[in-house]
């Protein structure tokens, strides 16, 4: 399967080590996930978006843009191929205005299941599809559920965005799974303000802060936040990850069904489907346990 990276900070900060120095950094997963690779980063709120279909660590683009990019916002995705073939379009992230897509997973039955899917898409996004795989249309059903909130270039609150998110996935279960043949459901997803994710069947996990910043004697924003878990849910910075990155980060895993979140004002909400599929936030203040 794939494996997927966002971070939100409250500063531009580079990402080299998290995509590609630390020994189980995004390009040195991409031997074990060969099939493309994307990273979106956000520069005064617009995203700019490099994909391609070649093995990340191999990719002389990849090296260099993770050595240059410094942004508040970054979604990155390293791809092994279920669903379409090798091909640019069918690499993560997506792109659609301002938000960005990915996903870790797989839904078994696509092909039989697909036209059912599209047909949860808003009439005018479906035209842009252009790839092959289930993971795309998971973004245009999530851009339309999120467009019943109101319009897709407004900002989204976070509720609304979890909420989509959730009815996006309960909808891909009810229309594909079958017995023991489940979707493999784990998502992200960005405006570059508001950054979300789900575990919907492949591990993935979150971290607030760390033991203690190597950069703090020198940092102009380091507060109490950055080295210890937060009392009312603002954090200075956001992490998610299918594997927890080696270094000073304190990491916390999340279980199946788990939405967890930041907001605008860099509030941390972490949620879960409640029998409506419908997202209940527990705290939009407390994360100190995962």
């Amino acid at each position: 399967m794939c494996r997927l990276f966002g971070f939100r900070s409250v500063i531009n900060s580079q990402v080299h080590r998290s995509l590609l120095a630390a020994e189980n950094a995004l390009g040195v997963q991409s031997n074990l996930h060969p099939d493309g690779w994307g990273v979106a980063f956000y520069i005064d709120g617009a995203p700019h978006l490099t994909r391609s279909p070649t093995t990340a660590l191999g990719d002389q683009i990849f090296h260099r843009l993770s050595g240059v990019v410094a942004s508040q916002t970054v979604l990155a995705h390293v791809r092994k191929a279920t669903q379409g073939g090798s091909n640019v379009f069918n690499c993560h992230p997506f792109q659609y205005g301002r938000w960005v897509f990915a996903h870790n997973g797989d839904i078994p039955n696509f092909s039989e299941r697909r036209e059912a899917l599209l047909a949860e898409v808003a009439p005018g996004l479906r035209r842009f599809i252009l790839g092959e795989t289930d993971s795309e249309v998971l973004f245009y059903m999530f851009l339309s559920a999120l467009s019943l909130h109101g319009p897709i270039s407004t900002g989204h609150s976070l509720h609304n965005a979890m909420s989509a998110m959730s009815k996006t996935i309960a909808r891909v279960r009810e229309v594909c799974d079958e017995g023991e043949k489940k979707s493999l459901l784990t998502l992200m997803a960005t405006d570059g303000e508001i950054l979300i994710a789900t575990h919907g069947g492949k591990e993935l996990y979150f971290s607030t802060y760390k033991r203690r910043c190597s950069d703090r004697d020198r940092c102009q924003h380091l507060s109490a936040v950055c080295e210890a878990p937060s009392i009312n849910g603002q954090v200075n910075h956001f992490i998610v990850s299918s594997e927890p990155l080696q270094g000073e980060n304190v990491w916390h895993e999340l279980s199946a069904g788990d939405i967890v979140g930041i907001d605008r004002t860099m509030c941390v909400a972490k949620s879960h489907v409640n029998r409506r599929d419908l997202p209940v936030i527990h705290s939009a203040g407390v994360m100190t346990s995962a």
